[in-house]
């Protein structure tokens, strides 16, 4: 009687065994899923940090280079200034010559004339358009310095 009680305890024992294999099984196959998921967000993680660091640099090189042209334009802009003081020294000693001084031809002298009062004219228009034009470069300025443009690092985190 013993023995039957101990045959049929074991028996019921057998399937909990089973069932107790199958749940260990199950799990065993879901630590290994997620494992897998957890080596390819390692790995797209990696490629998003090369992929950052990469535009970061680019980013630095465009502002190096954004900061170079700057330079540049403010040199050629100094050029530009001192070139049209020269011209404008030049112009205004000439206009002080008598055209009948022997410096200047007659032809010289009414191709000054008539410069200099397109000059008068065009200096107004021309005038007007500058200070229009610098307030547009200096808006373009402001969309391309390279002070504007910086990288906040505390998204980092995140």
């Amino acid at each position: 009687e013993r023995t039957l009680q101990l045959l049929e305890l074991g028996g019921s024992a057998e399937e909990d065994y089973i069932q107790i294999a199958r749940c260990f099984e199950a799990t065993r196959q879901r630590c290994c899923r997620l494992e897998q998921d957890g080596r390819r967000a390692r790995e797209q993680l990696a490629r998003v940090e090369a992929e950052r660091a990469a535009l970061e640099v680019k980013l630095k090189h465009a502002r190096n280079q954004v900061e170079v042209e700057m330079k540049k334009r403010h040199r050629a802009e100094a050029e530009l200034e001192k070139q049209e003081r020269k011209l404008q020294l030049v112009f205004e000693s000439l206009m002080r010559e008598p055209c009948g001084s022997g410096v200047l031809s007659g032809e010289q002298c009414s191709v000054l004339s008539a410069l200099a009062g397109r000059r008068l004219g065009a200096a107004v228009v021309l005038g007007s358009l500058f200070h229009r034009s610098s307030a547009v470069d200096e808006s373009c300025q402001s969309l391309l310095s390279h002070s504007d443009i910086s990288y906040d690092r505390t998204e980092d985190d995140v």
